[in-house]
């Protein structure tokens, strides 16, 4: 199984397993100007001097990025099985919205989420165009913009302020603004798309 819950980020292995902090590579936002990250769930994702920490994972590849984030194991495994590592950076940049595990929890059941990281790359890779939305754009950018247009092709609705945004009328933003390599991450608790829902009561895997 590829996948994690909530905040234990069980499923993927943090590089902090190989020791040491994520280095603190310079780009991503102005000099001496600290990353700002806003939303309910920040409180629980690293900070300060903690790896991963938002300051620590400005200037990384946005693949690299993902890995410090615990609450993000199932996106994170997602792209690598996808293939699409190296459509997270380049260009005029990238946003990423990434929901969390319980989102996929809630969205998929077991056996429905296996198949899709191990059996069905092109319905993975359609799915994950549903979440990345050309050009880096911050919270205040989403919202001021209205709507956004996915990689996917499909028209999202952007309303909000305060520090968070709902997108498509239903996924909240719970953790945004990391700035990594030409891209930014906007964590979510949804998973955007028209992909039928299979998990929660009843979603467990089959026996």
């Amino acid at each position: 199984m590829l996948t994690g819950t909530g905040c234990s980020g069980a499923g993927t292995a943090s590089p902090a397993a190989a020791g040491g902090a994520a280095p603190k590579v310079a780009g991503g936002s102005a000099p001496g100007a600290a990353p700002v990250v806003s939303g309910p769930l920040c409180d629980l994702l690293p900070s300060g001097s903690d790896p991963g920490n938002p300051a620590a994972l400005t200037g990384q590849p946005a693949e690299a990025a993902l890995r410090w984030l615990p609450v993000l194991t199932t996106f994170e495994a997602a792209v690598r099985a996808s293939g699409m590592s190296a459509d997270l950076h380049g260009g005029s940049g990238l946003t990423i919205l990434a929901p969390t595990d319980d989102a996929f929890a809630a969205k998929f059941s077991e056996d429905d989420l296996d198949r899709l990281l191990l059996a069905d790359r092109d319905t993975l890779r359609g799915l994950l165009r549903e979440h990345l939305v050309a050009g880096s754009l911050s919270l205040s950018d989403l919202v001021a913009a209205g709507k956004v247009t996915t990689l996917a092709g499909t028209e999202v609705t952007v309303t909000g302020g305060g520090g968070t945004a709902r997108l498509a009328g239903r996924a909240d933003t719970v953790c945004a603004d990391y700035q990594v390599a030409g891209a930014r991450i906007h964590i979510i608790n949804q998973v955007l798309g028209s992909l039928p829902t299979t998990g929660g009561e009843g979603g467990h895997r089959a026996h």
